[in-house]
C-alpha cells in the first residue's frame, strides 16, 4: 500500500496539491520553532526585558494580546473568505505580514522591550491567521474518513520545516558563540535566517495549491467584514444543529491552553529552573519537532482507524503524565524524557484536533468553521501562557508550580471530550452541505 494512498484524496485532487498545502506546514513551523519556543522567547525575558521580575509575564502578555486579537477577528475573517473563495489571496497577504514581523524582530537588542513587544504580537497576528486559513483548505483535499491520516502528514511534514529553520539557526549560534559573538548579535540573525526559511519555503503552496472554493451566491453585494460577521452570526444562532463541533471548541479550549504554554514557555522552563544554556535548549526543542513529527505521521493513520475521539483522548493523558514529569525533574534527563512525551503528544494532539474541525465543517463553511477553531484555540493560547505568568509572578518566580497549574488545562480537556459524539457532528456536517 503506497504511504500517501490516492483514495485517501477527494475526487479530483492531485497528489501535488497535498504537498503544496503540507509545505506551508513546513514554511510556517519555523516560526513557532526559532521564534515562540527556542529562541526569542528566552531572548525576550533575558535581554529585550533585562531579566525583570514582571518579564515572563511580560512575554505571556505579549502571547495573550496576539491571541486576543486573532480569537476577535479570525472567525469573520474565515466568513469573508468563504463568501468570496479567498482563502488563498488572504493566506498570501498573513504570510508576508509575519514575514515582515519576523524580520523587524532582528532589530531589538538590550532593552528594547517596545518594539520586542509590538513586533512578536504582529508577527503572532500574521501567523495564527496563516495557520487557521491553510488549515481551512484540508477538508477540500481529504476524504473525511481520512481526515486524521492527511493532517497527520501536513503536520508531520511540517515539524521537518522546523527542524531546518532551527538546524540553521543552531550551527549559526554554535559558531557564534565559539567566536565570542554576544545574544544580541547573533539572536537576530535567527529571525532572518526564520524568516527567509518562512517566505521561500511558502512560494510551494502558492505555486502548487489551488482555491478550489467559488465565490457563493450573493457575495458580489456581500462585501466588507459587517457581511461577514453576519454570516457569523447565522452560523452561532444555528450551534444547536452542530452541538459536537461546540463541545470540541470547548475541549480545545482547555488542552490548547496547556500546548500553548510548552510552546512559548518549555524554553524558558528550561533555562530557568534547570539553567540550560541558549545551544542546550535548542537541541532539545529539535528532539521535540523530531518526536512531534514522528507522533502526528504515525498517529494520523491510527486516529482515522480508532476514532477522533479515542486517539485525541490518549495523548491528552500522555500531556499529563508530560506536565507531572516535568515538574518534578530535578536534573535535565527526566526533563528530556518529558520533552519527548511533550514531542510526540503535540503533534498527535494538535492534528487530531484539526482533523476532528474537518470533520465537522459543512463544506460550503470551511474557513468560517476554521475560524470558530482558531477563535477557541486563540483564547486557549490567552488563557494558558497568561496562567502561566501570572503564577510565576504571584508566587516570586515558581516555575514548578506554573507547571503543575498546566497540568489541569489537559484534565479538563479529557474530561470535555466524554459527551462529544463523532458521528453525530460528522451528520450534522454532512447535512448542512456536506459532500466531503
Amino acid at each position: 500500500m503506497a504511504l500517501f494512498p490516492q483514495e485517501a484524496l477527494n475526487d479530483g485532487v492531485r497528489k501535488r496539491e497535498v504537498f503544496g498545502w503540507a509545505m506551508y506546514d513546513f514554511a510556517n513551523s519555523g516560526y513557532t520553532t526559532v521564534v515562540l519556543t527556542a529562541v526569542f522567547n528566552v531572548y525576550f525575558v533575558g535581554v529585550a526585558a533585562n531579566n525583570a521580575e514582571w518579564a515572563t509575564l511580560a512575554w505571556t502578555l505579549a502571547m495573550g494580546l496576539s491571541s486576543l486579537v486573532v480569537m476577535l477577528s479570525m472567525p469573520a475573517i474565515g466568513a469573508y473568505a468563504d463568501l468570496h473563495a479567498a482563502k488563498k489571496r488572504l493566506l498570501m497577504l498573513t504570510t508576508v505580514g509575519c514575514v515582515i514581523a519576523t524580520l523587524l524582530l532582528a532589530l531589538v537588542g538590550r532593552g528594547d522591550i517596545v518594539l520586542a513587544f509590538t513586533a512578536i504580537v504582529v508577527s503572532n497576528i500574521f501567523y495564527a491567521y496563516g495557520e487557521s486559513l491553510t488549515a481551512a483548505f484540508l477538508p477540500e483535499l481529504a476524504r473525511r474518513e481520512s481526515m486524521g491520516r492527511v493532517s497527520g502528514w501536513g503536520w508531520s511534514f511540517g515539524y521537518f520545516g522546523g527542524m531546518l529553520s532551527l538546524g540553521l539557526c543552531l550551527a549559526y549560534v554554535l559558531w557564534a558563540q565559539a567566536q565570542g559573538i554576544p545574544a544580541t548579535q547573533f539572536v537576530p540573525v535567527t529571525m532572518i535566517i526564520t524568516a527567509a526559511v518562512y517566505g521561500i519555503a511558502s512560494l510551494a503552496t502558492f505555486a502548487l495549491l489551488p482555491e478550489r472554493a467559488v465565490p457563493q451566491v450573493g457575495s458580489a453585494s456581500a462585501v466588507g467584514i459587517g457581511a461577514a460577521l453576519g454570516r457569523l452570526a447565522q452560523t452561532w444562532h444555528r450551534a444547536r444543529e452542530h452541538v459536537d463541533f461546540v463541545w470540541l471548541l470547548i475541549c480545545g479550549a482547555a488542552y490548547q491552553a496547556g500546548i500553548s504554554v510548552v510552546i512559548a514557555l518549555a524554553a524558558v522552563y528550561a533555562e530557568q529552573v534547570l539553567g540550560f544554556k541558549q545551544a542546550e535548549t535548542m537541541l532539545l526543542v529539535f528532539l521535540v519537532n523530531i518526536a512531534a513529527a514522528l507522533g502526528a505521521f504515525a498517529f494520523g493513520a491510527y486516529q482515522d482507524r480508532v476514532g477522533h475521539k479515542q486517539a485525541l483522548a490518549l495523548t491528552l493523558f500522555g500531556w499529563i503524565v508530560m506536565t507531572i514529569l516535568a515538574a518534578v525533574a530535578q536534573s535535565a534527563p527526566l526533563f528530556w524524557v518529558a520533552a519527548v512525551i511533550a514531542g510526540l503528544c503535540m503533534g498527535s494532539s494538535q492534528s487530531a484536533g484539526r482533523a476532528m474541525a474537518g470533520a465537522f465543517a459543512p463544506s460550503l463553511q470551511l474557513a468560517e468553521f476554521f475560524g470558530l477553531w482558531t477563535f477557541a484555540t486563540r483564547l486557549a493560547a490567552i488563557v494558558g501562557p497568561v496562567t502561566y505568568g501570572l503564577v510565576t509572578w504571584l508566587t516570586g518566580g515558581n516555575h514548578r508550580l506554573a507547571i503543575v497549574s498546566t497540568a489541569l488545562f489537559f484534565v479538563i480537556g479529557l474530561l470535555l471530550l466524554i459527551p462529544m459524539n463523532v458521528e453525530r457532528g460528522i451528520i450534522a456536517a454532512k447535512a448542512r452541505g456536506g459532500g466531503h
